[in-house]
């Protein structure tokens, strides 16, 4: 009888809950919709095109542009902390947990004091020191300092030299491009050779090498594309260079720091976690520290270690959230600040909701391709 049948009952178990999840989430569609219109508000997204009504401090944005654009912009300043964040939080993760098993006394106890500390304490705690105890104190704009004459700090806004384009510069980047391409080809050039032959295949000093030579053949033949443009202050307002205000540097650098401790802890394990006579088979081939590290460990280490880091990329993304707490303007803040003004708040929550949906749906993507190509393929 099908009643008895275990397959066919979890398939029944299956879209019974589905059904009823369906209709739960009816039930509080069809309730918040009365609520809604009960108050006189309304359900659609019309007013995304209503002025914001808002200012965004050091971005131009007006009061009298729409509310979608503010979103916009409040989008584009998260993205400008996990497209610089999730890199460096990486590289100090990675760097902070292989310190934790050095030899050297000295950098294993700081790596550890590091973690130890970083970890335990609250995220929204370490911003808050990060802006109120770092850079507050800081000279105001009126009294920037100029270290070397390239840079300008004030605990408002910070600068650094950037490159400005100029005529040419547009012919220059796609030789860069092209030359990059041609790179990629050298690299598996020299991977075949290594496969084929045995002979060491030196691919990144070959490929290097030429995307390098290339780039300063060509910024030379064009005539110099880019001129290098230092920060300065005029009117109380940094030109020049590039300039990040001090909120966007106090979240960047806390989260990062914060979540690099985590990605150090996952470092160490998986390090930890590759069988012990690898690292046995590499001392008998009389490869070095670095090399046994470079060949042998990491590679295998990474395999491990990527689906967990991906959970903290994940975390550094939504944790960008508390830069409300320093008054960056990323997407909850001005999200929020619309909902102020008297915007809708259910449909503003669910735009922030798919907003948040879209990053971590989009860097899960992206990171597992990375871990797919890791993964040891079985014939």
């Amino acid at each position: 009888m099908w009643w008895r049948d275990v397959g066919t009952l979890r398939i029944v178990a299956q879209v019974v809950a589905v059904a009823a999840a369906f209709a739960f989430l009816g039930y509080l569609y069809r309730n918040l919709v009365t609520n809604l219109r009960a108050q006189g508000i309304g359900t659609g997204f019309e007013f995304l095109a209503r002025p914001a009504g808002v200012n965004v401090a050091g971005s131009g944005f007006e009061a009298s542009q729409p509310v979608r654009s503010v979103i916009l912009l409040g989008v584009k300043n998260t993205l400008a902390l996990v497209i610089v964040g999730v890199p460096v939080l990486t590289v100090v993760g990675v760097v902070v947990g292989i310190a934790r098993l050095s030899s050297n006394w000295l950098v294993r106890k700081a790596a550890s004091v590091y973690v130890e500390t970083l970890r335990n304490i609250p995220p929204l705690l370490v911003i808050l020191i990060a802006f109120n105890a770092v850079l507050l104190p800081l000279p105001t704009i009126d009294n920037a300092l100029h270290p070397l004459g390239v840079l300008v700090v004030s605990n408002r806004e910070l600068g650094v030299p950037w490159l400005v384009p100029r005529e040419g510069s547009g012919l220059y980047l796609l030789v860069l491009t092209v030359a990059l391409v041609l790179a990629a080809g050298i690299w598996v050039w020299r991977t075949r050779r290594f496969d084929s032959t045995g002979a060491p295949h030196h691919r990144v000093l070959w490929s290097s090498a030429f995307l390098v030579g290339v780039g300063i053949g060509a910024y030379f033949l064009i005539g110099t594309p880019f001129q290098v443009s230092l920060p300065e202050v005029r009117d109380r307002i940094v030109v020049g260079g590039m300039a990040a205000r001090a909120s966007y540097v106090a979240v960047l650098v806390a989260l990062a720091m914060y979540t690099a401790s985590h990605v150090a802890e996952i470092t160490r394990g998986s390090i930890l976690a590759v069988p012990k006579g690898q690292t046995e088979a590499a001392n008998a081939l009389a490869l070095t520290r670095f090399q046994r590290l470079r060949f042998v460990v990491l590679p295998q280490a990474f395999r491990i270690a990527i689906p967990p880091m991906i959970n903290q990329f994940l975390n550094f993304t939504k944790n960008t959230s508390l830069g409300i707490a320093v008054g960056y303007a990323e997407v909850t803040l001005v999200t929020f600040q619309a909902i102020g003004n008297g915007y809708p708040a259910p449909q503003m929550i669910l735009i922030l909701m798919g907003v948040y949906l879209v990053f971590s749906l989009t860097i899960s993507a992206l990171v597992n391709i990375l871990n797919r190509r890791l993964q040891f393929v079985t014939r």
